[in-house]
């Protein structure tokens, strides 16, 4: 369902937004549309022409790749934020996809008008340009990880993340399946389903379907460390 923005009111503006003036937020507004999604609905495909910038308002997305084979879960990404700017500004081709894990809402801003605020305000365009670069050392610090963390300590160090970094609650609902899991950490079902088993037996964890509850924190965390 489409809805006209209010951006100069909004609860959930981006850190970027804040160096817009009123009448550049009016044209923001004039230029965008509000759409709301429900779990599993697909934002934005892979391979689509892409002309808008969006911004997840609230919310929480996967992001995903066709590859050769199958589709790979590149990360999650949790509202406020922007989706696919790189892939936008750069080839005007989704690169990914976008799927909703949640009731999630996204503003879609005009290419053009988006441009026009990046060419005429300058501390616009350094806020755009930190959160692109936050991005890629996140995205290059994952790398890392699985490359040099073992199965079990990038399974915890994401158990660490939904926990301090989406949810903020050492109780929470996991927004994937087990086989989601093993996508997004490149290992099997098997291997998670044993994961969670031997964490729950040795009560650094509870759960329940997809309920867990953090019991031994700093367990887990050391397991993120040394796997």
């Amino acid at each position: 369902m489409a809805e006209n923005n209010n951006c100069p009111d909004c609860l959930y503006k981006a850190l970027p937004t804040k160096n817009l003036n009123k009448n550049e937020l009016a044209a923001l507004q004039q230029n965008s549309v509000e759409v709301v999604f429900d779990k599993k609905d697909t934002i934005f495909k892979q391979d689509a022409l892409s002309s808008n910038i969006i911004y997840l308002k609230t919310g929480m997305v996967k992001l995903i790749i066709r590859g050769p084979q199958r589709e790979q879960i590149l990360k999650l990404k949790k509202a406020p934020c922007y989706l696919g700017l790189p892939t936008t500004m750069g080839d005007k081709i989704n690169h990914y996809s976008a799927v909703a894990l949640e009731k999630t809402t996204a503003c879609f801003i005009d290419y053009n008008i988006f441009k026009d605020l990046l060419d005429t305000n300058k501390d616009f365009s350094h806020a755009i340009i930190l959160e692109l670069c936050k991005s890629e050392l996140d995205q290059f610090n994952r790398y890392v990880n699985m490359v040099q963390i073992n199965v079990y300590g990038r399974l915890a160090k994401n158990l660490l993340t939904f926990s301090d970094e989406i949810y903020h609650s050492d109780e929470f609902v996991l927004p994937l399946n087990h086989h989601e899991i093993a996508d997004l950490v490149y290992t099997s079902r098997e291997t998670v389903s044993r994961f969670f088993s031997d964490l729950t037996n040795e009560k650094i964890i509870q759960t329940q379907d997809k309920h867990i509850h953090i019991l031994n924190k700093s367990m887990l965390k050391e397991i993120s460390d040394k796997g």
